[in-house]
């Protein structure tokens, strides 16, 4: 015997219908579908066509490209031999070739993982029985290049020249039996010079830990070494893995100057944007002017530094400014002199106006 939910029995070979429930109207809602359309044709529905082999996505009527650099979501194609369809493999899975690397680098990585101790171990004796030394000694020079630039807040994009410019020197057996550490320091400072991102001698020192005397010759046979490249090469090379290593775009370096080392100073002593400009501009006519002339760029920095900063009513000591240009405040005071001489030549009449509000009576006197 059956029943209904209500309670009533069914008759034999009845079956149960529930009745229609009421059909309750939807609420209004935004339509949020994004409708991809040609802002010439707008036909509805739009006639795309998507070129998987360019990532681009054209408007089939007018041939207008809609959207470039598409991502082909197809299946890719899997071959697990290299003699299927007449050695022809269309495969483009796995990571893209490193060219800061040598060899195809094909070769299986086991890494530490979360799998514990075992894990560890095994990737551990894998390592000692990896028989590529070389790819070893390189990247342990990458990882030193990655830690001395991390900590000088130098970019990723100079990080990789720099690495490239030690893989550059390695192939070529330029300072064989020399130092590393002094080989990254000049690499790390060409680096810094090719990105505007001008480091002195004295900095690479204290990041090094390499004399500025073996800096400076590093840096001139490796300015020497690329400066011949540029003139050998016809054009940029191909690595073994397929990688394109252009060396023809290395211009060459000229001297550091005061003017491009403010912007790290402004920034350590918190001094406003428009007061690292005015820095910048007289760094400048200093220069221009000769004025200071045969100190070092340091020292014309920490000067001008001092000048600008008492002109436009926001001071800092010359302790202070050594301490962000890393000169001595003596040094700061001796340069400070010529430039308070010469400030009829240095001070531009709109850095007096009230909009700047510059005033030559802040000047310390001598």
């Amino acid at each position: 015997m059956s029943y209904a939910p209500n309670g009533r029995m069914l008759s034999p070979g009845e079956v149960y219908e529930e009745a229609p429930k009421p059909v309750k109207e939807e609420e209004w809602s935004e339509d949020l579908n994004v409708t991809l359309m040609c802002p010439d044709c707008r036909e509805m529905p739009p006639n795309l066509v998507e070129e998987f082999s360019a990532g681009d996505t054209i408007c089939g009527s007018c041939g207008r490209v809609l959207s470039e650099r598409g991502i082909d979501t197809r299946s890719e194609w899997r071959t697990f031999s290299n003699d299927d369809q007449g050695n022809d493999d269309p495969s483009r899975i796995g990571d893209a070739a490193n060219p800061l690397l040598r060899g195809s680098q094909l070769q299986t990585e086991i890494g530490f993982g979360d799998g514990g101790l075992k894990v560890r171990e095994l990737s551990r004796a894998h390592n000692k029985s990896n028989h590529d030394k070389g790819n070893k000694s390189l990247q342990s020079a990458y990882g030193q290049i990655t830690t001395l630039c991390d900590s000088q807040n130098i970019s990723k994009t100079t990080q990789d020249t720099a690495k490239l410019l030690f893989r550059m020197t390695d192939d070529a057996k330029l300072f064989k039996g020399k130092s590393q550490d002094a080989i990254i320091a000049g690499c790390i400072f060409i680096a810094c010079r090719q990105h505007n991102q001008n480091r002195s001698f004295r900095e690479i020192f204290k990041m090094t830990n390499v004399s500025k005397k073996e800096v400076g010759r590093t840096f001139k046979a490796l300015e020497a070494f690329l400066q011949k490249k540029q003139k050998d090469s016809g054009g940029p090379q191909v690595a073994g893995n397929g990688a394109v290593l252009d060396t023809t775009n290395f211009s060459k370096g000229g001297s550091t100057s005061a003017e491009t080392l403010m912007p790290r100073a402004c920034a350590k002593l918190d001094l406003e944007r428009f007061i690292q400009l005015i820095a910048e501009e007289c760094a400048r006519l200093v220069s221009d002017h000769g004025i200071a002339a045969g100190r070092s760029p340091l020292s014309i920095a920490g000067a001008c530094l001092y000048f600008v900063s008492h002109l436009m009513g926001n001071p800092r000591s010359p302790k202070e400014i050594g301490q962000a240009v890393e000169v001595s405040d003596g040094t700061i005071r001796t340069a400070y002199k010529a430039l308070y001489s010469a400030q009829d030549q240095i001070i531009k009449p709109e850095w007096l106006e009230a909009s700047k509000g510059g005033d030559k009576s802040r000047l310390p006197a001598v």
